[in-house]
């Protein structure tokens, strides 16, 4: 993995906006955090929709956003609706750096990934390394917590993180406010606490 990878985003980074903080810097819009960006800051060489064997749901509280933050488990039933980006491996050790709150410039050693599957390089909540295939002869990797859907309290997350996970929602898979609210409302951590009515209204792209 010395060449370009498929970074694939399940939470705020579906937003293209929010995604491009992390290798130019700056600040997303209602996020409490600037980005430094990456060494390299070339945009993603291209960027597709994708589904992910898996669950994603809400739990941590998010010091960007507040209320909980998405996390994914790949062991969790169902499907989750993602987006890739084409980066370098160079580029996405600066994402993980500034996912993980360090400083990018870095290189994550991502020897034996494909082989083991995951990696652990700390405990914390996006510090787990996984896996997930291929495509165009290309690995797919995203970061998680070391824990499953099971083993952390969930939390509800704020309306601005579901702003921007709406956003991104609507850029990668093309859904309107309805689909992506009830996507959203249905995940753990938010079921419960927000309907797909309350989430479609917070949706600026909503329709009639």
């Amino acid at each position: 993995m010395t060449g370009y990878v498929w970074y694939v985003a399940y939470g705020s980074n579906l937003s293209a906006e929010r995604f491009s903080c992390y290798l130019q810097g700056g600040q997303p819009p209602g996020a409490a955090l600037r980005y430094r960006g990456a060494r390299d800051q070339t945009p993603p060489r291209a960027s597709r929709a994708v589904w992910l064997s898996g669950g994603v749901y809400f739990a941590t509280e998010s010091q960007v956003w507040g209320g909980g933050r998405a996390l994914y488990d790949p062991d969790a039933p169902g499907r989750a609706a993602a987006r890739s980006y084409l980066i370098t491996a160079q580029q996405f050790s600066d994402v993980a750096a500034q996912e993980m709150y360090r400083q990018p410039g870095a290189d994550l050693d991502l020897t034996g990934l494909v082989t083991l599957g995951r990696i652990q390089v700390g405990e914390g909540r996006y510090e787990t390394l996984i896996y997930l295939g291929q495509d165009e002869q290309m690995p797919m990797v995203t970061f998680t917590a070391p824990w499953g859907i099971g083993d952390a309290p969930l939390l509800s997350p704020s309306g601005a993180y579901l702003r921007m996970l709406g956003r991104g929602l609507r850029e990668s898979h093309g859904w309107d406010a309805q689909r992506a609210g009830e996507y959203l409302a249905s995940l753990p951590g938010a079921r419960g606490s927000w309907t797909a009515r309350e989430i479609g209204d917070l949706l600026a792209f909503r329709t009639a």
